[in-house]
């Protein structure tokens, strides 16, 4: 698949541009084990990048014109580089153009570039096919221009692009995933301090399956950056009445418990949530050392009820995904997984067992919902790298 993916791009670059590309980069998306919702309250996740990729070919041009062809989307995009980059109307670019901008600010572009670029990372399925994209084109412009930004700085520039030309406000966790990921390794991810640290991902008898409810509900964006206001007004509650907090890390249950009132319904729910995933994913952690599949598993099933019950980004289709196969005995645990709204449910499952778990449940998905369900397996992957034949 990657070898099939790395070809075609170079391929159709030969083809737009009718020489070879300078450089072909591969980033990878990414999956969240445990610690939804958490890179922007404070607390600690438990990403890995896996091997569906955004390859990007690409050399620089002869001048100060740009050109960026969208294979998957048949769309192309030519600007010039010293003109003011501002956001544009097709949004796939801007994603592109966010990375471009800051690179410009900084005066470390010398010339325009030609890029051509692909994927086999689903869009909508919340493997952050974004995060990819954005920290692919920042390592393959830091490298045509030889600036030597370090992979931290990378992995910013990814997410101030997110903020800054797409609208949303998201956490780090998604880009830093898709930068530093390893082969067969989880990354507890400070989201604070972005100190991080390596665990052994290998599962053993177990694996990862995704899958794609095949839906996006329209109320991303808004949901998203709803429950960011929400859970910041939460957290303003809590700093007035204990004096020891100054973020949702310093926070336990019983706290939030005792202002269960003061705070309204709403916004205890979402810190509820919070408070208990950051914890989950110390638990998880411990999981993973000890090689304790089985609370994993429960940890991640606990997790989907919280993300649907109390901070409400799950929906009918997710819900539906994950009752159904938390009745297989070889499944350990399942979850909605990244923003919500539709997307993916990630699935501990026994490896061997995956064909016939999704046999049964796209049967009964379509059934239900007359939607094809889509499935993928995955490995954890290296993170975002150029690619040297």
């Amino acid at each position: 698949m990657k070898k099939k993916l790395i070809k075609s791009t170079t391929e159709n670059f030969k083809s737009i541009f009718a020489k070879n590309p300078k450089h072909i980069f591969l980033s990878p998306g990414r999956i969240n084990i445990i610690g939804e919702h958490i890179d922007y309250n404070d607390g600690f996740v438990l990403p890995a990048a896996v091997n569906k990729y955004v390859c990007i070919a690409i050399s620089p041009s002869e001048d100060f014109n740009c050109k960026i062809v969208a294979i998957d989307l048949d769309a192309v995009f030519e600007f010039n580089i010293n003109e003011k980059i501002v956001p544009n109307e097709k949004m796939w670019v801007n994603y592109i153009l966010g990375v471009i901008n800051q690179f410009k600010e900084k005066k470390l572009i010398i010339n325009g570039f030609n890029a051509v670029f692909s994927s086999t990372i689903p869009i909508g399925a919340g493997l952050s096919s974004s995060a990819a994209v954005e920290c692919g084109f920042a390592f393959a412009i830091n490298s045509l221009n030889n600036c030597k930004l370090t992979l931290e700085t990378l992995a910013l520039i990814g997410q101030k692009s997110e903020h800054t030309f797409v609208g949303v406000n998201c956490g780090i966790m998604d880009q830093f995933a898709s930068v530093f990921g390893k082969k067969n390794k989880v990354i507890k991810l400070d989201c604070n301090t972005l100190e991080y640290k390596y665990y052994n991902g290998d599962l053993k008898n177990y694996t990862f399956l995704l899958l794609d409810s095949n839906v996006k509900h329209t109320h991303l964006t808004s949901g998203y950056n709803d429950r960011r206001i929400e859970v910041e007004t939460g957290l303003k509650i809590l700093k007035q009445h204990f004096k020891d907090v100054s973020t949702f890390r310093d926070c336990n249950e019983e706290m939030v418990l005792k202002l269960e009132n003061t705070m309204g319904n709403l916004i205890f729910k979402r810190c509820l949530f919070v408070v208990k995933e950051i914890q989950r994913v110390k638990d998880a952690v411990i999981a993973f050392e000890e090689s304790n599949f089985e609370n994993l598993g429960r940890l991640m099933t606990q997790t989907h009820q919280g993300l649907s019950k109390d901070y409400e980004v799950s929906c009918e289709e997710l819900d539906f995904l994950v009752e159904s196969i938390a009745t297989e005995k070889s499944v350990l645990g399942a979850r909605m997984m990244g923003g919500g709204f539709g997307g993916c449910t990630i699935n501990l499952v026994k490896k061997g067992e995956e064909n016939q778990i999704v046999k049964r449940i796209s049967k009964e998905y379509q059934l239900k919902f007359n939607i094809e369900l889509k499935y993928y397996k995955i490995k954890i992957s290296d993170g975002t790298t150029e690619y040297i034949s």
